[in-house]
């Protein structure tokens, strides 16, 4: 497989019939910027859920097949994956997902009339110019919500730090390297191309039309644009 410095983990759900009932499977998808700036998709498999034991399973399989050269790994904090990811990559640099972060805030914001100032705070934090700024912003929100909303305090000065570590890399790749969004368009363009289908017989034809899907979109990648640009050492 080779060297792939970023790694991008993320998960949707399809609707597949299983041992006589329809049951949500878990897509896991697995995508690898490669050390010429180009994303690939590395893996996909289809999984009854996101529990561990099949984070664990699929990444695994990725290291068998030859994936190293990792720095970092972006995701979303589900319990599962968490696990996994620690247990086959253990050591490796890991920032929590921005965008799923800044939704995640909203659950904690005791008002509704509150909810744009504690978006546009936890977004100046992200959108700081280095790692002390923003731990200088996130000081100061804590210290702002924690009479008015100590839930919201509490949960930013737990959570948000998980997000800051994508601060280590070079200001150009930050934007690239904080969330899995381009994992999230890349599920709604397999979604898109599956909707004729509503329900899949099994599981292998779940994952016959996905990897069909990926496969396409992940040779456009290798060679369409570079999607980030490595400053060369002579």
């Amino acid at each position: 497989m080779g060297e792939y410095p970023f790694l991008f983990l993320d998960a949707y759900y399809e609707q597949v019939r299983e041992d006589g009932q329809v049951r949500h499977l878990a897509v896991l998808v697995a995508v690898g910027v490669t050390s010429a700036g180009k994303r690939e998709i590395l893996g996909v498999c289809v999984s009854l859920s996101e529990h561990e034991v099949h984070w664990r399973t699929f990444l695994e399989s990725l290291k068998q097949r030859g994936l190293g050269g990792v720095q970092l790994i972006t995701s979303d904090d589900h319990a599962g994956l968490r696990a996994a990811r620690l247990a086959v990559f253990g050591g490796i640099p890991w920032p929590r997902c921005q965008f799923h972060l800044q939704q995640n805030a909203q659950a904690y914001v005791p008002h509704k009339e509150m909810q744009t100032e504690v978006a546009a705070d936890i977004r100046m934090i992200f959108d700081a110019p280095d790692r002390v700024t923003a731990e200088a912003y996130l000081a100061k929100a804590v210290t702002k919500y924690r009479q008015s909303a100590s839930r919201l305090s509490e949960w930013m000065a737990n959570n948000i730090p998980e997000s800051l570590t994508c601060f280590a890399f070079p200001a150009p790749f930050r934007r690239l390297l904080r969330t899995t969004n381009g994992v999230e368009r890349l599920h709604r363009e397999i979604r898109r191309r599956a909707r004729v289908v509503s329900i899949f017989p099994n599981s292998a034809s779940c994952l016959r039309l996905v990897s069909a899907v990926l496969a396409e979109i992940s040779e456009e990648w290798l060679t369409g644009r570079t999607y980030m640009i490595f400053e060369r050492t002579t």
